[in-house]
């Protein structure tokens, strides 16, 4: 209870301190002239969110880039050293694979199972169609730490002569096949994949609510030109729909995509890295967090943020095309 009460009185000091905040700097802002406070309003508004960003984003971000260059004590300067180790390491080459692979595999799946679950629910009916994008969208409530418990027990293995949990290895051996230790086996990345069938599972009503929004937003009056034309309902739909929705396609592909870049909590609950399951989030904790190697974890997170970054540039194109479609 004492917790909760610590969170309500936070929430409570934080709301009246940023009304207070604001409050002090309308009222300075009013003492000045009134053409100087004119031009001068949107101060007070815009001030306390630029400091807020500077101290909480950019200020740790150039700190993170300086610790790069440093030792595991963030005390010596070691320059490139830490890159150098990083791209000569082959378990760090086989980091930077697996987030290739959940980059080139989860947005994909994730988009197309949103689409075609978007385009066939938008045709059952109302009622139908509620219940059926409930269903799908159920898991967007869930976190990923509970999912990930959900989905270790869908993977689990036990040994011989104890009774299975597992509901993969339940079904295998009603196949007449031995059951595995699904998340150990990485040749050919098999535990990677079934790790990303968890993201893809929590996504994926994401995917289909929006893109769903998207095609209700089509004008009938180019499918009903198409229907006229004697086209079917595949050549209406990739001809003359999808055209129609691709910004939004678009944005929710690059959304999940950079929510891929940053994935963390799975690998953490699931794998925890072992059996060459590691993505570059983990292996920042676990150098920041287990090693206390505050240059190599830099050095890390520094890899990171380049690769997102261009991500980040690329949603925010896709959103001012969405603008100008509207």
């Amino acid at each position: 209870m004492g917790d909760i009460f610590l969170g309500l009185f936070a929430i409570v000091i934080g709301v009246a301190a940023s009304y207070g905040l604001y409050w002090l700097l309308n009222f300075i802002i009013s003492l000045l002239p009134e053409r100087l406070r004119k031009k001068s309003d949107w101060l007070a508004f815009l001030t306390p969110a630029v400091v807020l960003v500077i101290l909480v984003l950019i200020a740790p971000l150039f700190q993170t880039i300086g610790w790069s260059f440093m030792d595991d004590g963030a005390k010596n300067w070691v320059g490139l050293k830490n890159y150098i180790d990083l791209f000569t390491d082959q378990r760090f080459l086989q980091i930077l694979l697996n987030n290739f692979l959940w980059v080139l595999v989860v947005p994909a799946i994730t988009v197309v199972v949103g689409t075609a679950a978007a385009a066939l629910s938008n045709q059952v009916g109302p009622k139908l169609e509620s219940i059926f994008k409930s269903l799908i969208f159920m898991p967007m409530a869930v976190s990923f730490v509970a999912a990930s418990t959900i989905w270790s027990y869908f993977y689990a293995y036990v040994p011989p002569g104890r009774p299975e949990v597992g509901v993969l290895n339940a079904v295998v051996r009603l196949l007449g096949f031995p059951p595995q230790p699904w998340l150990t086996i990485d040749q050919g990345h098999l535990n990677s994949f079934l790790l990303m069938a968890v993201i893809v599972w929590l996504q994926v009503g994401y995917a289909m609510v929006v893109i769903s929004s998207g095609i209700k937003a089509v004008p009938e009056e180019t499918i009903e030109a198409a229907q006229l034309d004697g086209a079917n309902p595949w050549q209406i739909f990739a001809s003359v729909i999808l055209p129609q929705v691709w910004g939004t396609v678009m944005s929710v592909f690059v959304t999940v995509l950079i929510l891929v870049m940053k994935i963390f909590d799975i690998v953490l609950a699931m794998t925890r890295g072992n059996f060459n399951t590691s993505v570059l989030a983990f292996e920042w904790y676990k150098q920041f967090f287990e090693n206390s190697n505050v240059g190599p974890a830099s050095a890390v997170v520094t890899v990171l943020v380049i690769l997102i970054v261009p991500l980040m540039w690329l949603q925010i194109q896709t959103v001012r095309q969405q603008e100008l479609l509207r």
